[in-house]
C-alpha cells in the first residue's frame, strides 16, 4: 500500500486519484482556517512554489474536528486560503482525520506513522512527508514549521 492507492475529493467537487503524483514528493497536510497555525498556510505555499518545477506538492486536506476551527463551506474555505495566504497548492473538501468516519487516506497515514498520543492526529497542521514511491517517511507535528521541513524535502527530492 502507498499514498497512490487512495483518492479524494477536491475543493471543487471532482476527485482527485493521488496516483497522479506518482514520482512526486508530497507534504499532507490537514488544515483549519481559524487556527493558531493557520498562518502556516503562507510557509507551506512558499515551499510549494519554491519545489513545484522540482516534483513537489502540497496538499491540503481541511479538517474542522479540533476546536471547530474550519467553520467554512469548501468555497469559503478556498477564497479565505487564496485571498489571505495566496494558497495555489489543491486543497481538499473538508474530511474527518481520527474517528469511525475518518477518510481512508488518512487511517493509512496514521498506521504507517504514528504520533505522540498513538495513532491519533494531535491537531490541525500535522504534516506528512511522502516520498517519491509514496510512502509516508516522516510525520511532523503541528508546531513545526514549513521552514522547518525545506531540508527533508530536498533530502527526498535528490534521491
Amino acid at each position: 500500500m502507498s499514498v497512490y492507492d487512495y483518492s479524494a475529493k477536491l475543493n471543487d467537487g471532482s476527485i482527485q486519484n493521488l496516483s497522479d503524483f506518482r514520482g512526486q514528493v508530497l507534504l499532507i497536510v490537514n488544515t483549519a482556517s481559524q487556527c493558531g497555525f493557520t498562518p502556516q498556510y503562507k510557509g507551506l505555499e512558499e515551499l510549494y512554489s519554491r519545489y513545484r518545477d522540482r516534483g513537489f506538492a502540497v496538499l491540503g486536506f481541511p479538517c474542522d474536528q479540533f476546536g471547530h476551527q474550519e467553520p467554512g463551506g469548501d468555497d469559503e474555505i478556498k477564497s479565505f486560503c487564496e485571498l489571505n495566504y495566496g494558497v495555489d497548492f489543491p486543497l481538499f473538501s473538508k474530511i474527518e482525520v481520527n474517528g469511525d468516519h475518518a477518510h481512508s487516506l488518512y487511517k493509512f497515514l496514521k498506521s504507517e506513522k504514528g504520533g505522540l498520543l498513538g495513532d491519533a492526529i494531535k491537531w490541525n497542521f500535522t504534516k506528512f512527508l511522502i516520498d517519491k514511491q509514496g510512502n509516508v517517511v516522516e510525520r511532523y507535528a503541528p508546531m513545526t514549521t514549513p521552514d522547518r521541513i525545506a531540508a527533508d524535502i530536498e533530502r527526498e527530492l535528490a534521491r
